[in-house]
C-alpha cells in the first residue's frame, strides 16, 4: 500500500465544498489545565458528526460507472457505515451496511435513513466484516474498507493537511488509532508540510492490538466493553501497521477512566460533546503533561456521535466522583418530626435533596429506628464532609454510600 502526499492534495481537491473544513483552533482552557497549548480540530461536526465521510467520499469518487451501478458494501456498527451512506445517497450508489447482530437500533435507524440498505450478521465487526467480503463477491458489489485501502488513507489524510494549514506552529499532533487509516493519512500529510512535526496515537487500554504491534509487545487486553467503540479494533491492519511504523513518532494507552475523564473535560470547559474515540487524545495529553509542557498539540476530535444514555452517565458518574451528587445513609428515630429535622439541616447546609428512600421495613436497626438513603447534590467533597459531620453532630448517624471522597 502507497499512499503519497500528493494523493492527500488530490483528495482535498475533490472533496472541497462537499467536506465541512471543520474548525482548527487554540483551546485557551485545556492548555491552561495541561500546560501545552492545546490546538482542536473539530471532527464531531462534519456532516455526520465524524470524520469518516473523508476516506468514505474520496473512495466512492474512485469507482467506474459499472461499479457505482452495482453498488458497494461496507461493515460498520457506527461513523464508517453513516459516511458510506451519506455519500453513496449524494452520488445515486446503492449501498449495503452489514452490521453486527447486536448494533443498537438507533444506529441501525441512522443508517437507513440515509437510504443504506442494512444487513445484521455476526457478533462483532470482524464477523460483519467476513459477511460482507462474502456478499460483495456474490453480488459484484465493491468493498469499501473502513480504514485499510489507498483512497480511505488519502481522504482520512486530508484531516493532517488542513491542521498543518490553520495552525503552522504545530509540534505535535495526537490522534486516536483503531485500524490506522485516520493516523496513516494525517501523518503522511503533516510530515510532508513540516518534517519536524511529532505525531502521536492513542488507543484504549482494552484494545492495544496496534499499540502491541507497533511496539513488538503482547498485551494481555480484556477486548471487552469500551467507551471508544469506535477504535476497539483487536486485529491490527498489516498495511496500515506499516505506515505507521514509518510516520508516527509513538503510541500511547490510556484507561477507560481516563477516557471518560477527558469526555468530562471537553464538556466542562469547551462545552465539546465528544464520543469515546474522539476524547482519546485528549485522555493521552492529560496523562501525559510532562511530555508536551510548552509544546503546540493539535488534538484530533474525531467524532461526536456518542450515546445519549452513556453520556448521561458520564455526567452523572462524574459529579458522584466529584462529590457534587451523593448518596447517604441517615440512621434517625422513627418518630414524627425526624424526617423533617434532617431536611432543614441538609437544606441550611447549602446541599440541595433529589430523592429519598425511606426503609422500615427491610432493615438491621433497632425497632424504633429507621434508615433512610439520601441523594444530595452538593458543591463539592469538603462540603459532603461537612454535611456528614453536622448530622453525625446533631444525633443521625451518617454514613456515604456513593460520590465518597478519597
Amino acid at each position: 500500500m502507497h499512499v503519497t502526499f500528493e494523493d492527500i492534495e488530490r483528495a482535498e481537491e475533490l472533496m472541497r465544498d462537499r467536506v465541512l473544513r471543520t474548525p482548527c483552533f487554540p483551546a485557551a482552557r485545556l492548555s491552561e489545565l495541561t500546560g501545552a497549548n492545546v490546538v482542536l480540530k473539530l471532527e464531531n461536526l462534519q456532516h455526520t458528526g465524524a470524520f469518516k465521510v473523508r476516506g468514505a467520499l474520496i473512495k466512492l469518487l474512485s469507482l467506474n460507472e459499472s461499479e457505482r451501478q452495482a453498488g458497494v458494501i461496507a461493515a460498520s456498527a457506527g461513523n464508517h457505515a453513516q459516511g458510506v451512506g451519506y455519500f453513496s445517497r449524494q452520488l445515486g450508489i446503492p449501498a449495503t451496511i452489514v452490521m453486527p447482530t447486536n448494533t443498537p437500533f438507533t444506529k441501525i435507524a441512522r443508517t437507513e435513513a440515509l437510504g443504506a440498505k442494512v444487513v445484521l450478521q455476526g457478533d462483532d465487526f470482524i464477523q460483519a466484516r467476513d459477511h460482507a467480503i462474502v456478499l460483495a463477491e456474490a453480488e459484484g458489489y465493491t468493498f469499501v474498507h473502513p480504514y485499510d485501502d489507498e483512497k480511505v488513507i488519502a481522504g482520512q489524510g486530508c484531516i493532517g493537511l488542513e491542521m498543518l494549514q490553520d495552525q503552522p506552529q504545530l509540534d505535535s499532533i495526537i490522534a486516536s488509532i483503531g485500524g490506522g487509516g485516520l493516523i496513516s493519512g494525517v501523518a503522511i500529510a503533516a510530515k510532508h508540510l513540516k518534517p519536524g512535526v511529532e505525531v502521536f496515537g492513542v488507543q484504549a487500554d482494552t484494545y492495544p492490538s496496534m499499540f502491541d504491534a507497533y511496539y513488538k509487545t503482547h498485551t494481555n487486553a480484556p477486548y471487552g466493553q469500551t467507551i471508544a467503540d469506535g477504535i476497539a479494533v483487536k486485529t491490527p491492519s498489516p498495511n496500515t501497521q506499516a505506515i505507521i511504523e514509518k510516520v508516527v513518532d509513538g503510541i500511547f494507552k490510556v484507561s477507560e477512566l481516563d477516557i471518560e475523564q477527558a469526555l468530562l473535560t471537553f464538556m466542562d470547559l469547551k462545552r465539546i460533546i465528544a464520543e469515546g474515540a474522539g476524547a482519546a487524545p485528549l485522555a493521552a495529553l492529560l496523562a501525559n503533561r510532562e511530555k508536551f509542557q510548552g509544546r503546540t498539540v493539535g488534538l484530533v476530535v474525531s467524532g461526536g456521535n456518542i450515546d445519549s444514555r452513556m453520556l448521561s452517565s458520564i455526567l452523572m458518574r462524574g459529579l458522584a466522583r466529584e462529590g457534587k451528587l451523593v448518596s447517604l445513609r441517615i440512621k434517625l428515630p422513627d418518630m414524627p418530626l425526624a424526617l423533617s429535622v434532617v431536611s432543614k439541616i441538609i437544606g441550611d447546609s447549602g446541599a440541595n435533596i433529589i430523592e429519598i428512600h425511606h426503609q422500615r421495613l427491610f432493615s438491621d436497626v433497632a425497632l424504633k429506628e429507621t434508615e433512610i438513603d439520601v441523594a444530595v447534590e452538593t458543591l463539592d467533597r469538603r462540603h459532603v464532609e461537612n454535611l456528614v459531620n453536622v448530622l453525625n453532630r446533631e444525633g443521625f448517624e451518617t454514613r456515604i454510600l456513593s460520590g465518597t471522597p478519597d
